[in-house]
Parts: C-alpha cells; sequence; structure tokens
C-alpha cells in the first residue's frame, strides 16, 4: 500500500498528498474513518472523489446520488480541465486560507470549493446544451451551500472563495485565474436588462467580503476591492478601489493581491 500511494503521489502530487493526509485522518480520528474512506480512499483518482463528493451532496428526493454521480463521472471523463482546476483551487486555497492545514480540508469541508466545483460540472451540462440539468446543480448548490452561481457563469482557476456564505455570480460573468473573493460578493447586473450584464473580473484580484460589483464592467488584473464596496464602474489593472460607489483609493501594491491576501488599504505585502 504505501508503495501504491507513492507512486500516486509521484504522478498526481495533489492527489497524491491528498490520500497521505486521508491516511493520516483515520489513523489519528478513526470516528472519521467512514467518511475519509467513502470520500477519499476508496477512489483511485481525484475525479472519481470529486464526482462521489459532488453527488453525495446535491443529492435529493428529486434526483439520486447514483444518478448524480454517472452524470459527474461523464464530464470528468469528457473534460480533463474540470479536475485540472480543481487541482489548482486546493492548491490556491491552501495556500491562502490560514485555516486550511491540509490539501484534503477543501475536498471534506470546504462549502465554497465544493460549491466551485459543482459549477465546474453545472458549465459543463450548459456547454453541451443540457440547460435544465445545469439548473437543477445551480438550485441544489444554493440550496445545500448558499452559494448561486449560474451555470453559465465563467470560472477560472486557482480560484480560492473563503467562507462562500451569499456568494451571487450571475450569468455572464467572467472570472480570472487566481482570483480570491470572500463571503458576500455579488457580482450582479444592474436591472432587467439582458445579454452581455455581469462584471468580468481580472486575474489575481481579491474581492473583499460584502463587495457588490454591478453590471458590464471590467476589474483589471490585480486590483484589489475592499470589503463593503460598490463598484459601478471600470477598475484600472494593480489599483485598489474601496466606497459606496467605489473610487480609486490608492495602488494595490503587487500583481498578485489575491495571493498575498492583504485588505489594508495602506498597502500590499506580497511575500503573503
Amino acid at each position: 500500500m504505501a508503495e501504491t500511494r507513492a507512486k500516486i503521489a509521484e504522478l498526481d502530487p495533489v492527489w497524491g498528498r491528498i490520500t497521505l493526509e486521508a491516511e493520516d485522518v483515520v489513523s489519528s480520528e478513526p470516528l472519521l474513518g467512514g467518511l475519509v474512506h467513502y470520500s477519499i480512499l476508496h477512489h483511485p483518482t481525484i475525479e472519481r472523489a470529486l464526482a462521489y463528493r459532488i453527488s453525495l451532496k446535491l443529492a435529493n428526493g428529486e434526483m439520486s446520488e447514483q444518478i448524480l454521480r454517472e452524470i459527474c463521472d461523464e464530464a470528468y471523463a469528457a473534460d480533463p480541465a474540470l479536475a485540472l482546476r480543481a487541482r489548482a483551487d486546493i492548491r490556491a486555497t491552501y495556500e491562502r486560507d490560514p485555516a486550511c492545514h491540509r490539501y484534503l480540508q477543501p475536498l471534506l469541508f470546504f462549502k465554497g470549493f465544493q460549491a466551485v466545483q459543482s459549477q465546474r460540472v453545472a458549465h459543463w451540462l450548459w456547454n453541451q446544451g443540457r440547460r435544465d440539468l445545469s439548473y437543477f446543480f445551480q438550485m441544489r448548490s444554493s440550496e445545500v451551500f448558499g452559494v448561486d452561481i449560474h451555470p453559465a457563469a465563467r470560472i477560472g482557476q486557482g480560484i480560492m472563495i473563503d467562507h462562500a456564505h451569499s456568494i451571487v455570480i450571475g450569468e455572464t460573468a467572467v472570472v480570472g485565474d487566481d482570483v480570491s473573493i470572500l463571503h458576500s460578493v455579488t457580482l450582479g447586473g444592474t436591472g432587467k436588462e439582458d445579454e452581455d450584464r455581469h462584471p468580468k473580473i481580472g486575474n489575481g484580484v481579491l474581492i473583499g467580503a460584502g463587495a457588490k460589483v454591478l453590471g458590464n464592467i471590467r476589474v483589471g488584473d490585480g486590483s484589489r476591492i475592499a470589503a463593503g464596496s460598490v463598484v459601478l464602474a471600470d477598475v484600472p489593472p494593480c489599483k485598489t478601489v474601496a466606497g459606496v460607489p467605489a473610487k480609486i483609493v490608492g495602488e494595490a501594491g503587487c500583481d498578485q493581491p489575491s495571493r498575498s491576501m492583504d485588505q489594508k488599504l495602506t498597502g500590499c505585502n506580497c511575500s503573503g
């Protein structure tokens, strides 16, 4: 078994680390043994584990776990990028969230990570023309996780959603790579307009708790949006905005504030 785990770790470092951590959890906390075995150790790949976890969370009396698992398995088999992005999300959460001490925590316990992975499958269904089924995923994710992301929204990789409660991301929103979003953030529209009506968030952006970004506007790469701000106009790259309505209050201080997670308006420590 140790030799097998070592080979897995060499071929797939993220999944290999998760399985090693899972064995440690079973040893140190036997009461979690069933959860850890069914969620991680019974699966040969991270794709199978993700499919199991998503289907378990979203199943209800209207749609069985088995059917949902088959849908998720189909999605991961058809689009390997789904699991690659999940790996990047796990690493991002581990590196940026001080409450995350193991790679397996997002997979087992963090609803922000789980909600994003559910949306990735829903987005795959949307692109396959299976719109009604994708809406079921959105509905159940909203009910279970308190996170409402439209299945058509385009989400990059390396996404960290901290706490995740009351996140809303609209249909035509785009979120770039390496973005960090805190709880109660809305990427929404400004009324009843149709077509392209939601924000476009650049790479490396940090969005503070409770911020509202509204309309078909662009938030430039490496920018910061302060907690509680209402953003109604474009934000240039590498700027910090704050207030209601939000205005530029300074430089972001680095090109990746999402990694440093520094929310102080006085600067940005990029060594984080």
